[in-house]
Protein backbone atom coordinates (compact mmCIF):
# COMPACT_ATOMS: atom_id res chain seq x y z
CA UNK A 1 0.00 0.00 0.00
CA UNK A 2 1.26 4.01 -0.31
CA UNK A 3 2.47 5.37 2.31
CA UNK A 4 0.02 6.63 4.92
CA UNK A 5 0.11 10.36 6.39
CA UNK A 6 -1.98 13.26 6.77
CA UNK A 7 -0.97 16.38 5.03
CA UNK A 8 -2.96 18.55 6.47
CA UNK A 9 -1.76 19.19 9.50
CA UNK A 10 -0.28 22.82 10.74
CA UNK A 11 3.47 21.88 10.61
CA UNK A 12 4.89 19.96 7.38
CA UNK A 13 7.53 18.02 10.25
CA UNK A 14 8.41 18.17 13.83
CA UNK A 15 12.39 17.57 14.16
CA UNK A 16 13.80 16.30 17.74
CA UNK A 17 17.36 16.56 18.02
CA UNK A 18 20.39 18.41 17.84
CA UNK A 19 20.11 22.55 16.90
CA UNK A 20 23.81 24.04 17.36
CA UNK A 21 26.15 27.00 15.85
CA UNK A 22 28.37 26.31 12.98
CA UNK A 23 31.46 27.96 12.13
CA UNK A 24 33.30 28.38 8.65
CA UNK A 25 36.89 28.77 8.01
CA UNK A 26 36.94 31.89 4.97
CA UNK A 27 37.71 32.05 2.66
CA UNK A 28 36.86 28.48 1.35
CA UNK A 29 39.35 25.42 1.43
CA UNK A 30 41.14 26.90 4.28
CA UNK A 31 42.40 24.56 7.35
CA UNK A 32 40.92 25.89 10.65
CA UNK A 33 44.28 26.54 12.07
CA UNK A 34 45.33 28.77 8.66
CA UNK A 35 42.04 30.97 8.80
CA UNK A 36 41.88 34.18 10.25
CA UNK A 37 38.32 34.69 10.16
CA UNK A 38 34.87 32.16 10.21
CA UNK A 39 31.42 32.47 8.75
CA UNK A 40 28.88 31.93 11.27
CA UNK A 41 25.62 29.98 10.97
CA UNK A 42 23.30 27.60 12.58
CA UNK A 43 23.72 24.06 12.14
CA UNK A 44 23.02 20.41 13.53
CA UNK A 45 21.10 17.74 12.10
CA UNK A 46 17.50 18.86 13.60
CA UNK A 47 18.33 22.58 12.76
CA UNK A 48 18.77 21.72 9.21
CA UNK A 49 16.11 19.56 8.03
CA UNK A 50 13.58 22.28 9.40
CA UNK A 51 15.47 24.85 7.37
CA UNK A 52 15.40 23.22 4.47
CA UNK A 53 11.64 22.42 4.88
CA UNK A 54 11.38 26.43 5.55
CA UNK A 55 13.42 27.38 3.03
CA UNK A 56 10.74 25.35 0.48
CA UNK A 57 7.65 27.18 2.17
CA UNK A 58 6.52 24.43 4.68
CA UNK A 59 6.33 25.11 8.46
CA UNK A 60 8.57 23.02 9.92
CA UNK A 61 9.20 22.81 14.03
CA UNK A 62 12.25 21.98 15.97
CA UNK A 63 11.78 19.86 19.87
CA UNK A 64 15.13 20.65 21.46
CA UNK A 65 16.65 22.12 24.28
CA UNK A 66 18.75 25.58 23.81
CA UNK A 67 21.39 27.11 26.35
CA UNK A 68 20.46 30.49 28.30
CA UNK A 69 23.39 31.95 26.83
CA UNK A 70 24.55 33.99 23.27
CA UNK A 71 24.91 30.93 21.10
CA UNK A 72 21.83 29.52 22.63
CA UNK A 73 19.75 32.99 21.56
CA UNK A 74 21.49 33.24 18.49
CA UNK A 75 20.51 29.84 17.27
CA UNK A 76 16.73 30.54 18.32
CA UNK A 77 17.05 33.87 16.27
CA UNK A 78 18.52 32.85 13.10
CA UNK A 79 16.03 29.51 13.48
CA UNK A 80 13.63 32.09 13.57
CA UNK A 81 14.80 34.13 10.96
CA UNK A 82 14.63 31.19 8.23
CA UNK A 83 10.71 30.40 9.79
CA UNK A 84 11.41 27.70 11.92
CA UNK A 85 9.28 27.13 14.59
CA UNK A 86 10.91 27.22 18.38
CA UNK A 87 8.15 27.40 20.41
CA UNK A 88 8.86 23.91 21.96
CA UNK A 89 12.37 24.45 22.42
CA UNK A 90 13.56 24.53 26.40
CA UNK A 91 16.30 26.74 27.60
CA UNK A 92 18.42 25.42 30.18
CA UNK A 93 21.03 27.57 32.30
CA UNK A 94 23.77 25.90 34.22
CA UNK A 95 26.96 24.10 32.64
CA UNK A 96 25.01 23.13 29.44
CA UNK A 97 25.46 24.60 26.44
CA UNK A 98 24.70 24.41 22.76
CA UNK A 99 26.70 23.09 20.48
CA UNK A 100 29.33 24.25 18.18
CA UNK A 101 30.91 23.01 15.37
CA UNK A 102 33.93 23.76 13.19
CA UNK A 103 33.24 22.73 9.60
CA UNK A 104 35.92 23.17 7.28
CA UNK A 105 34.78 23.28 3.72
CA UNK A 106 37.12 21.39 1.96
CA UNK A 107 36.53 18.23 -0.60
CA UNK A 108 38.67 16.43 0.79
CA UNK A 109 41.07 16.11 3.75
CA UNK A 110 37.53 18.36 5.69
CA UNK A 111 38.00 18.28 9.40
CA UNK A 112 34.95 18.85 11.85
CA UNK A 113 35.08 19.41 15.50
CA UNK A 114 32.50 19.33 17.55
CA UNK A 115 32.37 20.61 20.61
CA UNK A 116 29.25 19.04 22.89
CA UNK A 117 30.78 18.89 26.40
CA UNK A 118 27.53 18.79 28.81
CA UNK A 119 25.19 19.18 25.27
CA UNK A 120 22.23 21.17 26.05
CA UNK A 121 20.28 18.68 23.39
CA UNK A 122 20.46 15.85 25.33
CA UNK A 123 18.93 17.32 28.57
CA UNK A 124 15.26 17.25 26.37
CA UNK A 125 12.72 15.48 28.75
CA UNK A 126 10.07 13.48 28.42
CA UNK A 127 7.61 16.04 30.52
CA UNK A 128 9.08 17.93 27.32
CA UNK A 129 7.02 16.02 25.10
CA UNK A 130 3.72 17.40 24.22
CA UNK A 131 1.13 14.64 22.95
CA UNK A 132 -0.60 17.85 21.46
CA UNK A 133 2.19 19.48 19.77
CA UNK A 134 3.03 16.45 17.89
CA UNK A 135 -0.60 15.91 16.97
CA UNK A 136 -0.11 19.04 15.06
CA UNK A 137 2.36 17.38 12.15
CA UNK A 138 2.31 15.39 9.37
CA UNK A 139 5.68 13.95 9.97
CA UNK A 140 7.80 13.44 13.46
CA UNK A 141 11.83 13.37 12.60
CA UNK A 142 13.70 12.07 15.40
CA UNK A 143 17.80 12.20 14.55
CA UNK A 144 19.86 9.69 15.72
CA UNK A 145 21.73 12.24 18.10
CA UNK A 146 18.52 13.00 19.96
CA UNK A 147 18.99 8.84 20.94
CA UNK A 148 22.81 9.08 22.29
CA UNK A 149 21.91 9.74 25.87
CA UNK A 150 19.17 10.09 28.35
CA UNK A 151 17.37 12.06 29.43
CA UNK A 152 16.81 12.77 25.37
CA UNK A 153 16.67 9.27 24.41
CA UNK A 154 13.48 8.69 26.29
CA UNK A 155 11.94 11.90 25.35
CA UNK A 156 12.87 11.50 21.31
CA UNK A 157 11.10 7.45 22.28
CA UNK A 158 8.28 9.11 24.10
CA UNK A 159 7.49 11.53 21.29
CA UNK A 160 7.66 8.20 18.53
CA UNK A 161 5.12 6.71 20.67
CA UNK A 162 2.88 9.62 20.94
CA UNK A 163 3.45 10.19 17.46
CA UNK A 164 2.07 7.21 16.11
CA UNK A 165 -0.85 7.34 18.51
CA UNK A 166 -1.65 10.36 16.91
CA UNK A 167 -1.83 9.05 13.34
CA UNK A 168 1.80 11.27 12.84
CA UNK A 169 4.23 9.90 9.93
CA UNK A 170 7.37 8.43 12.24
CA UNK A 171 10.90 9.09 10.54
CA UNK A 172 14.07 7.69 12.18
CA UNK A 173 17.00 9.52 10.28
CA UNK A 174 20.06 7.61 11.83
CA UNK A 175 22.52 10.20 12.14
CA UNK A 176 25.26 8.47 13.99
CA UNK A 177 27.69 10.46 15.30
CA UNK A 178 30.77 8.49 16.78
CA UNK A 179 31.08 12.11 18.92
CA UNK A 180 27.99 11.45 20.60
CA UNK A 181 27.91 7.16 20.90
CA UNK A 182 29.13 5.65 23.89
CA UNK A 183 30.08 2.27 22.74
CA UNK A 184 28.86 0.98 18.97
CA UNK A 185 26.89 -1.69 20.67
CA UNK A 186 24.37 0.34 22.51
CA UNK A 187 24.15 2.39 20.02
CA UNK A 188 23.35 -0.69 17.70
CA UNK A 189 20.97 -1.40 20.74
CA UNK A 190 19.28 1.89 20.62
CA UNK A 191 19.01 2.76 17.13
CA UNK A 192 17.78 -0.43 16.22
CA UNK A 193 14.85 -0.50 19.28
CA UNK A 194 14.24 3.23 17.88
CA UNK A 195 13.73 1.91 14.68
CA UNK A 196 11.26 -0.91 15.46
CA UNK A 197 8.65 1.43 16.61
CA UNK A 198 8.99 3.94 13.14
CA UNK A 199 7.07 4.37 9.99
CA UNK A 200 10.41 4.57 8.04
CA UNK A 201 14.18 4.87 8.62
CA UNK A 202 16.84 6.41 6.29
CA UNK A 203 20.41 6.19 6.74
CA UNK A 204 23.12 5.64 4.89
CA UNK A 205 25.76 2.74 4.25
CA UNK A 206 27.88 3.63 7.03
CA UNK A 207 24.84 4.34 9.75
CA UNK A 208 23.90 1.04 8.65
CA UNK A 209 26.75 -1.03 9.21
CA UNK A 210 26.44 0.38 12.78
CA UNK A 211 22.96 -1.05 13.02
CA UNK A 212 24.23 -4.29 11.37
CA UNK A 213 27.30 -4.82 13.65
CA UNK A 214 29.26 -4.50 10.50
CA UNK A 215 29.05 -3.17 6.99
CA UNK A 216 28.71 -7.28 5.52
CA UNK A 217 25.18 -7.01 6.63
CA UNK A 218 24.09 -3.30 6.26
CA UNK A 219 22.08 -3.49 3.55
CA UNK A 220 20.24 -7.17 4.44
CA UNK A 221 19.03 -5.38 8.01
CA UNK A 222 17.90 -2.31 5.88
CA UNK A 223 15.91 -4.97 3.90
CA UNK A 224 14.68 -6.52 6.99
CA UNK A 225 13.39 -3.43 8.49
CA UNK A 226 10.58 -3.27 5.55
CA UNK A 227 10.05 -7.04 6.22
CA UNK A 228 9.46 -5.79 10.00
CA UNK A 229 6.72 -3.60 8.79
CA UNK A 230 8.71 0.23 7.93
CA UNK A 231 6.80 1.57 5.18
CA UNK A 232 9.79 3.43 3.77
CA UNK A 233 13.55 2.34 4.40
CA UNK A 234 16.24 4.44 1.94
CA UNK A 235 19.62 3.33 2.15
CA UNK A 236 21.51 5.77 1.09
CA UNK A 237 25.06 5.02 -0.82
CA UNK A 238 26.98 7.95 -0.60
CA UNK A 239 28.26 8.67 -4.74
CA UNK A 240 26.57 5.67 -5.28
CA UNK A 241 22.96 7.05 -4.89
CA UNK A 242 20.57 5.65 -2.93
CA UNK A 243 18.46 2.26 -2.91
CA UNK A 244 14.79 3.52 -1.74
CA UNK A 245 12.74 0.33 -0.72
CA UNK A 246 8.84 0.25 0.16
CA UNK A 247 6.65 -2.91 -0.04
CA UNK A 248 5.29 -1.78 -3.70
CA UNK A 249 8.52 -1.52 -5.01
CA UNK A 250 12.40 -0.97 -4.98
CA UNK A 251 14.44 1.13 -6.97
CA UNK A 252 17.73 2.69 -7.30
CA UNK A 253 18.31 6.92 -7.82
CA UNK A 254 21.79 7.87 -9.33
CA UNK A 255 23.77 11.19 -7.83
CA UNK A 256 23.80 14.12 -9.37
CA UNK A 257 27.67 14.98 -10.28
CA UNK A 258 28.95 18.09 -8.88
CA UNK A 259 31.79 19.56 -7.59
CA UNK A 260 31.37 19.06 -3.86
CA UNK A 261 33.03 21.53 -1.50
CA UNK A 262 32.56 19.45 1.64
CA UNK A 263 31.53 15.81 2.41
CA UNK A 264 28.62 16.73 4.82
CA UNK A 265 25.02 18.50 4.40
CA UNK A 266 23.70 16.61 1.59
CA UNK A 267 21.76 13.94 4.23
CA UNK A 268 19.84 16.77 6.39
CA UNK A 269 19.05 18.73 2.58
CA UNK A 270 18.19 14.82 1.23
CA UNK A 271 15.45 14.37 4.25
CA UNK A 272 14.02 17.80 4.22
CA UNK A 273 13.39 17.84 0.69
CA UNK A 274 11.97 13.93 0.87
CA UNK A 275 9.64 15.14 3.51
CA UNK A 276 8.38 18.23 1.26
CA UNK A 277 8.16 16.18 -2.32
CA UNK A 278 5.69 13.57 -0.22
CA UNK A 279 3.94 17.08 0.92
CA UNK A 280 3.36 17.76 -2.37
CA UNK A 281 2.16 14.42 -3.70
CA UNK A 282 5.09 13.62 -5.82
CA UNK A 283 5.25 9.83 -6.73
CA UNK A 284 8.01 8.57 -4.58
CA UNK A 285 10.65 8.21 -7.67
CA UNK A 286 10.50 11.87 -8.04
CA UNK A 287 10.32 12.49 -4.47
CA UNK A 288 13.35 11.03 -4.21
CA UNK A 289 15.21 12.57 -6.84
CA UNK A 290 14.42 15.97 -6.06
CA UNK A 291 15.75 14.92 -2.56
CA UNK A 292 19.46 13.60 -4.46
CA UNK A 293 19.17 17.03 -6.68
CA UNK A 294 19.53 18.78 -3.46
CA UNK A 295 21.89 16.81 -1.69
CA UNK A 296 23.95 17.22 -4.06
CA UNK A 297 23.30 21.46 -4.32
CA UNK A 298 24.50 21.62 -0.70
CA UNK A 299 27.68 19.62 -0.97
CA UNK A 300 28.48 22.41 -3.92
CA UNK A 301 28.10 25.11 -1.47
CA UNK A 302 29.56 26.39 1.94
CA UNK A 303 27.56 25.48 4.77
CA UNK A 304 24.54 23.31 5.50
CA UNK A 305 21.30 25.38 6.78
CA UNK A 306 22.34 29.01 4.48
CA UNK A 307 22.95 25.94 1.45
CA UNK A 308 19.45 24.71 1.67
CA UNK A 309 17.96 25.38 -1.69
CA UNK A 310 14.53 27.76 -2.12
CA UNK A 311 12.20 25.57 -4.79
CA UNK A 312 13.33 27.81 -7.25
CA UNK A 313 17.10 27.25 -7.03
CA UNK A 314 16.09 23.72 -6.49
CA UNK A 315 14.27 23.54 -10.11
CA UNK A 316 16.80 25.82 -12.05
CA UNK A 317 19.29 23.25 -10.46
CA UNK A 318 17.56 20.40 -11.57
CA UNK A 319 17.33 22.30 -15.10
CA UNK A 320 20.83 22.87 -15.78
CA UNK A 321 21.47 19.48 -14.49
CA UNK A 322 18.77 17.73 -16.98
CA UNK A 323 19.84 19.94 -20.25
CA UNK A 324 24.11 19.73 -19.03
Amino acid sequence: MPLTFDPTRRFAAIVVGRAGMDLYPVPDGLDTESTESFAVEIGGSAANIAVAIARQNHLAAVLGVLSDDAVGRFVRRHLERYGVDTSCCRVVSGAYRTSLAICETRATDSETVFYRNAAADLQLRPEDVDAVFLGSATFLIVTGTALAAEPSRSAALRAIALARMAGVFTILDVDYRPVSSISRDETRQVLTDAASRCDAVIGNDEEFAVMAGGPERAREVAGGLLRQGRQLVIFKMGGAGCLTMTHEQQFETGPFAVEAKKPFGSGDAFLGNLIVGLLRGLPIESAVRRSAAAAAYVVARRGCAFAMPTSAELDAFMACYSSG
